[in-house]
C-alpha cells in the first residue's frame, strides 16, 4: 500500500511539469533557399495551324467541242502549245458548207428580183397586193437561209476563246467527227486558284479575304486569299469547299496538290 500510495504522487508531481514542456519548433529553412526567387511556369506551347490538303486549278479552263459533223482538215496546235485568244486551232472541211451558202444566196436573189418585179407589176395594176405580199415574204425566207449558212460556216473553225495553252488534243488531222465531240483541253496557267476542303465548324471564322499560305511539294510557298466559299456544307463529310485566289503562282501547274495553311484565331 505505501508502495503504490508513492508511486502516486510521483505522477501527480510529473503532469505539471509535462504541460509546461515547450511546443516543438520546426526546423529553419537555410538562408539561400529562403532567398530563391520562384520559377514562371512554361508556356504552353501553341498548337500548329492546321494543314489541309490543296489542289491547284486554272482559273480559266475549258473543253472545247466540235459544232458540226464534218472532218478535220488542220489541226495547228500541239500538246503544252501557247495559244492567243481567237486563235485558229482546229479547222474542218467544210467544201459543203460553202456549197450550201452559194445555194441559199442563189436564192436569195431570185426571190428579191421577183419581188421588185410584183412591184412594178403592182404600180401598172397588172399584180394584186396578195402576189406582192407574197414575194416579200418569199424572199425575206431566203434571207434568212442566208444568215443560216453563213453562221454554219463559222462552225468551220475552232477560235481560242482566251489566251492559254494546250493541255490534253484529243483528236487528229483527217479524223471525222460529230457534232458535240470534245476536240480539246484548253487552260490558262497564268491565273491559278486552289480548290480546298476545310472542316465544317470553320465556318464560325472563316470569311472570304481570310490569308492563307499554299505549300507546293517542290518547296516553295505562295500567299494566297480566299475568295470563294461554297453554300452549303457537304453532310456526308461534314467539309466545306471553299476557293483560294493564289496571288503569284510562278512555279506552279494546274494537277499539283499541296498543303494550305490556315491560321485560325486562339
Amino acid at each position: 500500500m505505501m508502495r503504490a500510495a508513492l508511486v502516486g504522487l510521483l505522477l501527480i508531481g510529473a503532469v505539471p511539469a509535462l504541460a509546461q514542456a515547450p511546443a516543438p519548433v520546426a526546423p529553419a529553412k537555410p538562408a539561400a533557399e529562403a532567398a530563391k526567387p520562384d520559377v514562371a511556369k512554361p508556356d504552353v506551347p501553341r498548337e500548329p495551324a492546321p494543314e489541309i490538303a490543296a489542289l491547284i486549278l486554272a482559273s480559266e479552263e475549258t473543253i472545247l467541242s466540235s459544232q458540226m459533223a464534218g472532218r478535220i482538215r488542220k489541226v495547228n496546235i500541239g500538246l503544252g502549245d501557247e495559244v492567243k485568244k481567237g486563235a485558229r486551232i482546229i479547222e474542218f472541211d467544210c467544201g459543203e458548207q460553202r456549197a450550201q451558202l452559194d445555194a441559199a444566196d442563189a436564192d436569195y436573189r431570185a426571190a428579191r428580183d421577183t419581188h421588185v418585179a410584183r412591184l412594178k407589176l403592182q404600180s401598172l395594176g397588172a399584180a394584186g397586193e396578195l402576189e406582192v405580199a407574197v414575194a416579200a415574204a418569199a424572199a425575206d425566207k431566203a434571207r434568212s437561209q442566208v444568215q443560216l449558212r453563213r453562221s454554219q460556216l463559222a462552225y468551220c473553225t475552232v477560235a481560242a476563246p482566251f489566251h492559254g495553252r494546250v493541255a490534253r488534243l484529243r483528236v487528229k488531222s483527217a479524223e471525222s467527227v460529230q457534232a458535240g465531240q470534245p476536240l480539246v483541253d484548253l487552260v490558262n496557267p497564268s491565273s491559278l486558284k486552289a480548290q480546298i476542303f476545310v472542316p465544317a465548324a470553320w465556318v464560325t471564322w472563316l470569311k472570304a479575304g481570310a490569308p492563307l499560305v499554299i505549300q507546293a511539294n517542290n518547296g516553295q510557298s505562295f500567299p494566297a486569299k480566299v475568295s470563294k466559299l461554297n453554300s452549303r456544307v457537304d453532310g456526308v463529310s461534314q467539309q466545306l469547299e471553299l476557293e483560294a485566289q493564289i496571288e503569284n503562282g510562278d512555279g506552279l501547274v494546274p494537277g499539283m496538290v499541296g498543303v494550305a495553311v490556315f491560321n485560325p484565331p486562339k
